[in-house]
């Protein structure tokens, strides 16, 4: 296909970059397919102006216009979607299916803040001391940014820009230089929708783009999703210049499986969970914890349903799993397999020579299942992002929950069982932010709140749903006192009371 040039989008319109570009590539092919403009400071500068501009009428925007144009802007996104999919398959190699059902869970958020007239209403109590009524309400911040990652180019923006923007700020994304294009087709679509220019921007790029955004003065907020150390990085630096910071780090999800769970359906749900999307998922599970007699029988379910998994092109119909996002990326699967396999790890079903005809340079490699992992090997350690179930055995569901415990990562977990009283205890004495009772992969609804405990979060908000409605706002109280001239109370030198 001919190449194309991704440039920025600001003030409602696309910016060409200056100087060279990044080069764009399809992961199916390993062929370039275009280039994506690299933003500087000055960019950013050009972008933050634009959106301060339209931010000040935006807040003063009426509650009933902005969810008109919200709710047009969710009609948009459902005629569009199929658009939104393939450019999505196309420059991050998952499969079609896969993409429309992002861009589906991405629309909850729209839904969401659809009704913000009710999720932002504030409080009014009367008569909190004689004659003085108080009441509180939450502002906009006023120019905020998000900072995304590769693995979702659509559902991860649509957790941040529709609550910032329904809630009065401007909003600027800096998204993956990776599969850039779906950012510049949602602007499209909110200018569609008549969302005023400037109050959502894009610019693209690298490291340079993503400092620059940390350390500009004028933006008052930044929501983040990547890797912990990435995370943490983009905490300490934007909190060190004054910003807001909400910031949602790496994982190594684990699913515990009891003697009692059906291995067949445990199995299902957990191949699903491991493979889908190339295991390119913060909420992908990359450790199955096998308690006692489940072991055998679920790795050997684990077994049949990896191999029917079919490798290929994403916008191929009869893939199931597509590549991962770069050779790189690749290179590093195959690396952690081969270290575990070296240490004593049993290789149940191989990906590593996966080969995809007519796709010999495409980054593919096949779902792996590595049977009696150990906590020492850099496959359960790290987080490896590729298709890879590393399967643990214990004993008892106290050294599951201990095992599970013990990982720095605290983004989800899961049990599957038909106790109640494991599902119980599990779901109240694991340390992560969000739970899966045979459920593999516990995303909440946008009317909930995503995200994780320990080193899967650096902030005190988590994403999208109320926690984001308050991360994009901040809080007023005001005391009111209109007296008649009958009933002035005197100024008193001793601090006031309610009392009275």
């Amino acid at each position: 296909m001919t190449e194309y040039q991704v440039d920025h989008w600001i003030g409602g319109a696309t910016v060409p970059g200056s100087g060279e570009g990044l080069p764009l590539r399809n992961p199916a092919t390993g062929l370039r397919i275009g280039t994506v403009a690299r933003a500087d400071g000055g960019v950013v500068d050009r972008a933050v102006a634009a959106a301060a501009e339209a931010q000040r009428d935006w807040a003063a925007t009426s509650l009933a216009r902005r969810t008109e144009i919200l709710f047009r802007m969710r009609d948009l996104v459902v005629q569009h979607s199929d658009e939104l999919a393939r450019t999505i398959s196309r420059e991050h190699g998952k499969t079609v299916p896969d993409a429309l059902g992002e861009v589906g869970r991405g629309r909850e958020t729209l839904d969401f803040v659809c009704g913000i007239n009710h999720a932002a209403k504030g409080e009014f109590t009367v008569d909190a001391s004689t004659g003085v009524d108080v009441h509180s309400l939450r502002q906009p911040l006023g120019v905020v940014a998000g900072i995304t990652p590769f693995n979702f180019p659509a559902m991860v923006p649509f957790w941040m820009h529709p609550v910032a923007i329904a809630t009065g700020n401007a909003f600027l994304l800096k998204p993956s230089e990776r599969d850039p294009s779906a950012s510049n087709l949602v602007a499209e679509l909110y200018r569609e929708a008549g969302l005023p220019d400037g109050v959502f921007n894009v610019v693209h790029g690298d490291k340079e783009a993503v400092d620059a955004i940390l350390k500009h003065p004028g933006i008052a907020a930044v929501s983040f999703v990547g890797s912990t150390p990435i995370a943490r990085y983009v905490q300490q630096t934007a909190i060190a210049h004054g910003k807001r910071v909400q910031a949602l780090g790496g994982a190594n999800n684990h699913a515990v499986v009891m003697p009692d769970a059906d291995p067949s359906f445990a199995a299902e749900q957990l191949a699903a969970a491991a493979f889908g999307s190339a295991g390119q998922r913060c909420m992908a599970v990359t450790t199955a914890v096998a308690v006692g007699a489940a072991a055998d029988p679920l790795v050997q379910e684990l077994r049949t349903r990896a191999e029917a998994v079919v490798v290929g092109p994403g916008d191929d119909p009869g893939t199931d799993m597509g590549p991962v996002i770069t050779d790189d990326a690749r290179r590093r699967v195959v690396d952690y397999v081969t270290a575990a396999v070296d240490a004593g790890a049993v290789p149940v079903v191989d990906g590593r020579d996966v080969v995809v005809e007519g796709h010999e340079k495409g980054y593919f490699v096949g779902p792996t299942v590595l049977d009696r992992v150990t906590t020492d090997m850099g496959a359960y350690c790290d987080e490896v992002f590729g298709p890879l179930l590393a399967v643990l055995r214990v004993d008892t569901f106290e050294e599951a929950l201990d095992l599970v415990n013990s990982s720095p990562f605290g983004n989800g977990s899961a049990i599957f069982t038909a106790s109640g009283e494991h599902a119980r205890r599990f779901t109240l004495g694991v340390t992560a932010g969000m739970v899966g009772v045979n459920v593999p992969i516990p995303v909440p609804v946008a009317y909930y709140s995503f995200g994780g405990w320990k080193d899967s979060l650096f902030g005190d908000h988590h994403a999208h749903g109320p926690e984001a409605v308050r991360f994009y706002t901040r809080a007023k109280v005001v005391t009111t006192r209109w007296p008649h001239q009958e009933d002035r109370v005197a100024a008193s030198m001793s601090f006031p009371s309610t009392t009275h």
